[in-house]
């Protein structure tokens, strides 16, 4: 089946000629673009969605630009908006005309300690739905407001990032973990709304496969449907908890889902809601059914 992953975040290495914003931040000295297509080869994963690291570049998008001009059949891209910069739907109408762009991303958890009520959050909203451009809205531990915003936006496509949770940067994850999921299959009401389904595997408390999140992944599942829910692994926040074929082969060979769920799951429901397929050699042989 076709496989993108719909969130990963390569980062060069901390230079002075592009230095990181938040230098503590750093899981691994770099994973470059180069780094980041091994290890999808490694897997067969044909394609990925690039989001700019924040936490390392703040809202300068110019490496995963790169990124995309370096690997155009295999990456598509999304940059962090600033919603306290007044200029931001400038800055989004720009983002239109760069090559590979798909989305842009307004990030509102609650660790960041912005505040929900900014307007530069309803400029993003607003202008994004104008370029055409989905938003991928990292909202956890902050849902009450995530789903006022969505509410005041219905003409908006937002990607609610990471389940909509708050997830834990070590394992195992803590008991309260998943408190907010009565939140997320509420919010599965509203139909300008669709969830990543990355990171996932952080939030278990038991060791590789992970068995103990589908439970509650299918819960989830059974409210969002799969034509709204997105496969990723949001490596690299989580390559120190696990390799990368981790977050992977949780999804690909389970035996909860049937094939075609996986084949939306893992690719085809990421393809629809960015209009982006990659054109890997991966994905070419999927395409004229010759298999892995």
């Amino acid at each position: 089946m076709l496989t993108i992953d719909c969130q990963v975040h390569p980062y060069q290495a901390n230079t002075p000629a592009r230095p990181w914003a938040n230098p503590h931040d750093a899981q691994r000295a770099h994973v470059t673009a180069d780094e980041m297509v091994m290890a999808m080869d490694a897997v067969g994963v044909d394609g990925a969605i690039a989001v700019s690291p924040r936490g390392m570049y703040a809202f300068d998008p110019s490496y995963a630009i790169e990124v995309q001009k370096s690997y155009p059949d295999r990456f598509a891209i999304v940059r962090p908006c600033d919603p306290e910069n007044p200029a931001v739907g400038e800055t989004i109408a720009e983002w239109r005309r760069v090559a590979g762009a798909v989305g842009v991303r307004l990030m509102l958890g609650r660790h960041l300690g912005i505040a929900t009520g900014l307007p530069g959050a309803d400029i993003i909203a607003k202008e994004a739905a104008r370029q055409g451009f989905p938003v991928n809205f990292q909202c956890g531990g902050n849902l009450d407001a995530a789903m006022a915003l969505i509410n005041k936006h219905p003409e908006t496509r937002f990607v609610l990032d990471h389940l909509a949770l708050y997830q834990p940067r070590k394992m195992p994850a803590p008991p309260d973990a998943w408190t907010d999921l009565p939140k997320i299959l509420a919010l599965a009401k509203r139909p300008n709304a669709v969830i990543k389904v990355s990171g996932a595997c952080t939030m278990s408390t038991q060791p590789y496969p992970h068995d103990d999140i589908w439970d509650n992944l299918l819960r989830i599942f059974d409210a969002w449907g799969f034509d709204r829910c997105l496969w990723g692994t949001d490596w690299t926040r989580t390559y120190p908890l696990f390799p990368y074929i981790n977050g992977v082969d949780p999804f690909r060979l389970t035996q909860r889902l049937s094939e075609s769920d996986k084949t939306k799951l893992m690719g085809e429901t990421c393809a629809k809601v960015y209009g982006w397929r990659p054109t890997s050699r991966f994905a070419q042989r999927h395409r004229n059914g010759l298999g892995e």
